[in-house]
């Protein structure tokens, strides 16, 4: 039993017992009052008719009447005239009357009143006594009630009184229910704060908290700063700040796998030509403002375009991949105008080669670079002929749609409203090879063949259906686990958080299967926590009641910079491929995964790794001690 419940048992307990007490002592006092008054009246209407019969001078008939008399004037059980030897001369009597108070009332409380005893005289001689009682019945009428409206006033206080000590309890339940909650979220890994309640002892406990709660905030803003630090060191080149070549090549790959992108994406290259030349004619330090200003000009796209990623290749070469369809060309043009019109100032013969590609994603990463270099050495050539800022363009020629995107769209609605989608599952597993649980991206029949979600999820962006195909791919891993009972994860579009209806829409279809919905993971990208922390709030409080586990998919460096992810309630967190790529290879790459894994595990959440492709990579993260991995080497080694 709760602690508030055992005080709301015993303030009920007490106040019960104050009521019967209070009415018990008030029926006993009555009880002895009207005894003592009864005993009274017995004796004075004694004495009166004792004075009244020995006026009569012994006349025997004189004092039968007026005995007669007295017992019809009053409410008497009995009136008895004895002689002086005791013997009873005359007598009335009635039996007792049974009156308005029940039966068990008047065992319980007995009213016996001693008779009224009195000497009769004639003159000086003594011709025995008069002895009466009246009827106790009236007494116990006026006891009864007089009980029952004192209980009914009692009732009302007491009723007053328990509604007081209920809202007394409520009061001083809250700070507690308060100090409970903080003390659950930490345990669930949400580190919040409370204020202080006027209750000292509870003031006392919700310090502590506090102070506990803030030490880890403390110790989570210390490692994240760390980790931003080694994240500059390992991931970024020490000149120009952007991604080292290797940091840029896992981030393409990784990109390239993920669901979540356009069907076509572009690369575009930009090269500083002849940057041995430049060394010895202009100095070392020239030539590295002429570096940063390459890059200022192509960090002004990952400022502005989320999923942009700028990387230094080699000493003068530069990358930057563009999740967008058809804008390769325009930004290359862009960046040789920018170009341009900047670095002459630094002296002539400052001059640049851009190369740009357009390629559906499922082409491997090699394809994607040996396109764009030959793209890039083609402009450098041509650029020694023209002397100038060269772009040299090239797109696949298979690239685009045989069909309209209306056509698209109609397809999209028709397979959601059918529900014409199936679940492909990818294990993550343990150390030891056990099945965690099976990651589900969705597939959707659109024509004759199911389209994995690189086809359809750019179309549901554009179109704002990203909630209801959500919504489908829940239900379909609800209704697989209700049949084998594995847990399954689903993938949630951030953008499905910003309709209104999707979550209590989630809510009721979550609703319908209580049990299947506690082996049910959601994944959100973690643009979720960066860039819509709140609706992620919200949306844990609204689905944690019921079971679901909540987690980051493809989270990064940029868990960092989330400052109150301590709050956010997540069950786990899966590193994204970037990160793991390449980590048995360099010591720097795996204490920066090392780094993470004890940062979030300080949060009591989870770890789990994506895209895991190599052997060593694998044993390298066991050895960062990883929850669990998944990615083509797990399905293909341990499957």
């Amino acid at each position: 039993m709760s602690l508030m419940r055992q005080i709301a048992w015993l303030v009920l307990g007490v106040v019960l017992a104050a009521l019967v007490g209070a009415v018990g002592l008030s029926a006993v006092s009555a009880r002895e009052l009207m005894r003592t008054q009864l005993q009274l009246k017995n004796a004075d209407n004694a004495q009166a008719l004792a004075l009244a019969l020995s006026q009569q001078q012994g006349d025997r008939e004189l004092i039968k009447l007026l005995v007669s008399a007295q017992f019809d004037t009053g409410a008497y059980e009995f009136v008895r005239w004895r002689g002086a030897n005791g013997e009873t001369l005359f007598e009335r009597s009635e039996a007792p009357r049974p009156g308005q108070a029940p039966a068990w009332f008047r065992a319980l409380l007995p009213i016996q009143a001693a008779p009224g005893v009195a000497q009769l005289s004639n003159g000086w001689n003594a011709i025995g006594s008069v002895e009466l009682k009246s009827h106790s019945s009236y007494a116990h009428d006026v006891l009864w009630l007089t009980s029952r409206r004192l209980l009914a006033w009692l009732l009302i206080v007491g009723i007053a009184a328990a509604v007081l000590a209920w809202a007394g309890l409520r009061r001083i339940r809250r700070p507690l229910d308060a100090a409970v909650a903080q003390a659950e979220g930490v345990l669930a890994g949400s580190y919040g704060q409370v204020i202080e309640p006027r209750v000292p002892e509870l003031q006392r406990l919700t310090r502590a908290m506090n102070a506990m709660v803030q030490r880890v905030r403390d110790l989570f803003e210390a490692q994240a700063g760390q980790l931003l630090v080694l994240r500059e060191q390992v991931h970024h080149d020490p000149l120009t700040g952007v991604s080292t070549r290797k940091h840029f090549l896992a981030e393409l790959d990784a990109a390239l796998r993920r669901d979540d992108g356009p069907a076509v994406a572009g690369l575009v290259l930009v090269r500083l030509r002849e940057l041995a030349g430049l060394n010895a004619r202009l100095g070392r330090g020239a030539v590295d403002d002429v570096l940063l200003t390459v890059v200022s000009a192509l960090q002004a796209y990952p400022e502005s375009v989320a999923g942009c990623r700028v990387g230094r290749l080699n000493g003068g070469d530069f990358a930057l991949w563009l999740p967008a369809e058809g804008v390769a060309a325009e930004t290359a043009h862009a960046l040789a105008d920018a170009l341009r019109a900047s670095l002459p100032a630094f002296g002539p013969g400052v001059q640049v080669a851009l190369g740009a590609i357009e390629l559906p994603r499922e082409r491997p990463s090699s394809v994607w670079l040996g396109e764009a270099d030959a793209a890039l050495a083609r402009a450098e050539h041509q650029g020694e002929a023209r002397g100038g800022f060269v772009v040299e363009i090239v797109a696949d020629p298979g690239i685009g749609r045989e069909q309209g995107e209306g056509l698209w769209r109609a397809q999209l609605q028709e397979a959601v409203s059918q529900q014409r989608g199936r679940l492909i599952e990818f294990p993550v597993r343990d150390r030891g090879g056990r099945v965690l649980h099976l990651e589900c991206p969705l597939q959707l029949r659109l024509d004759a063949d199911f389209q994995p979600a690189t086809a359809w999820l750019p179309l549901a962006v554009r179109a704002r259906m990203t909630a209801q195909v959500d919504l489908l791919a829940v239900g379909l891993a609800l209704q697989a686990i209700a049949a084998d009972g594995k847990a399954r994860c689903i993938n949630v579009a951030p953008v499905s958080l910003a309709d209104a209806a999707f979550l209590p829409q989630l809510r009721e279809l979550l609703a319908q299967w209580p049990q299947p919905a506690r082996a049910l993971l959601l994944d959100l990208a973690e643009a979720a926590a960066t860039e819509h922390f709140e609706r992620l709030l919200e949306f844990g409080r609204q689905l944690r009641p019921l079971g679901v586990k909540l987690g980051l998919e493809h989270a990064g460096a940029g868990l960092a910079q989330v400052e109150k992810l301590y709050q956010a309630g997540l069950d786990y967190v899966k590193l994204d491929a970037s990160v793991l790529l390449g980590v048995a290879g360099e010591a720097g790459r795996a204490a920066f995964v090392r780094g993470m894994v004890i940062m979030l595990r300080s949060l009591a959440l989870k770890v789990y790794g994506e895209g895991v492709v190599d052997e060593m990579d694998a044993q390298a993260l066991w050895d960062c001690e990883l929850d669990g991995l998944t990615g083509p080497w797990v399905t293909s080694s341990l499957g």
